[in-house]
């Protein structure tokens, strides 16, 4: 097992997720002493009796949501059994697109409801994300159960919609536990005041989930990011001569002998070298960044695209995609974008828009644009050929951006649709 979990949190605002992140913070020792004496003395200006630990993330929160910084707050802990970056995303539904970005590497997410209210349209939201980003575990932390004296039909009822929420998604691998973040209910330990509930506490699931995909199950993808030339003026006769290309294994791994295709040229080649700093390695494997070295001279640019000669990505102009709309104006059809696919951007136009995720009935309805937060299906046509293949397949190189090519913002986040190699459905709604 992985001793790194990527984790990310969400929620409506008032969920209690300011709490739920401090107390994890909290049980796990990862504050300092000083921010601890600060939060109490702050707690007892307040005319309360304990340490508030949503004040650790509430003041940062606070900056985002008042235009400062709009973005997701990266907070690091640590239990003996594994370590932990967690991506804390705003609640406001106009950050709805913060959530895509802390969700895109997460392991899990960790979705909070409040019991007093149940799912709420931005419960659904969030984990239509999930589903979209294909987020391998889900947890649904049920809290402040404390408000409602524990009560076991409560969670159940609330419980009830989530399953029937997440299966409408096609969510599988869903743990939904009742917790009182303020209090501390089943965080670190199972709390004896839910004696019904018989699963184990948030921090012991987090300490036992699986991470990752395993690399050699999947094909190679490299996407080049620099090609390194030979240096005429170079000291060191190696690199007067040396040529390699650098950048990061998105899938799979790599090994010197590997017979590799380069797209969108489609030359083959063979890789020679695998280079890490002045190490040379033997084999080089997903998330790793390193230089290759090829035994034939390609004309190699950045934005290229190497993998394995034998499973590669087909070429195309015209993609069908799942996106969420992340910008102010809406998005039309004969709009024109650019589509930034790993280190390679090409320009397009949005050839027909197909439908609009319904929240209530989770259901695509046709759809003649999409707004600020709404996840659709549309088709691409793109000016150049692309390497492409389904999110369902590859998540880092089945994903996509669109971008303003006047202004250069960030418009949408997508994810490509294709049938599954591997026989999986993808969720009614997205069909």
């Amino acid at each position: 097992m992985s001793t790194l979990l990527r984790l990310a949190t969400a929620g409506s605002v008032d969920d209690g997720k300011s709490t739920l992140v401090g107390r994890l913070l909290y049980d796990t020792k990862s504050i300092l002493a000083d921010q601890l004496d600060a939060v109490e003395r702050v707690s007892r200006e307040r005319g309360m009796t304990g340490a508030d630990l949503a004040l650790l993330t509430d003041g940062l929160r606070a900056e985002r949501e008042q235009g400062i910084t709009i973005d997701v707050a990266y907070r690091y802990f640590a239990t003996p059994a594994r370590s932990f970056i967690l991506a804390d995303c705003p609640g406001h539904v106009q950050y709805t697109r913060n959530t895509v970005t802390g969700s895109s590497t997460a392991d899990v997410i960790v979705l909070l409801v409040d019991v007093r209210h149940g799912v709420l349209e931005q419960t659904r939201r969030h984990l239509a994300v999930a589903s979209l980003l294909r987020v391998p575990h889900v947890i649904i932390a049920v809290n402040k159960i404390d408000l409602v004296d524990y009560a076991e039909d409560t969670f159940r009822t609330i419980e009830a919609d989530i399953r029937q929420l997440t299966n409408g998604l096609g969510l599988t691998d869903v743990t939904v536990i009742p917790v009182s973040a303020l209090v501390g209910d089943n965080i670190a330990e199972r709390s004896e005041r839910t004696g019904w509930y018989d699963g184990p506490a948030l921090l012991e699931i987090l300490e036992e989930l699986p991470t990752g995909e395993d690399p050699t199950r999947q094909p190679l993808r490299f996407p080049v990011q620099y090609v390194i030339r030979p240096q005429s003026g170079a000291v060191d006769q190696k690199y007067r001569e040396y040529r390699g290309y650098a950048g990061r294994v998105a899938a799979g791994v790599v090994r010197p002998g590997d017979e590799i295709v380069v797209l969108p040229s489609g030359r083959r080649s063979r890789v020679v070298g695998i280079d890490l700093a002045d190490q040379e390695l033997e084999e080089a494997f997903a998330p790793q960044s390193v230089t290759l070295r090829l035994a034939d001279d390609i004309d190699i640019a950045r934005g290229d695209l190497i993998a394995s000669a034998n499973d590669a990505p087909s070429l195309t102009k015209d993609v069908d995609a799942l996106v969420c709309w992340l910008a102010e104006r809406p998005l039309v059809e004969g709009s024109r974008v650019l589509v930034k696919n790993g280190a390679r951007t090409v320009q397009a136009v949005v050839r027909s828009l197909h439908s609009k995720l319904d929240l209530d009935t989770l259901v695509g309805q046709p759809a003649e644009h999409l707004e600020l937060n709404d996840i659709g299906r549309v088709r691409l046509h793109l000016a150049s050929e692309l390497p492409t293949e389904a999110y369902t397949r590859t998540r880092n190189t089945g994903a996509f951006l669109l971008v303003d090519g006047q202004q250069g913002g960030t418009l949408a986040a997508g994810m490509i649709v294709s049938p599954d190699p591997e026989g999986e459905r993808s969720p009614d709604w997205v069909i």
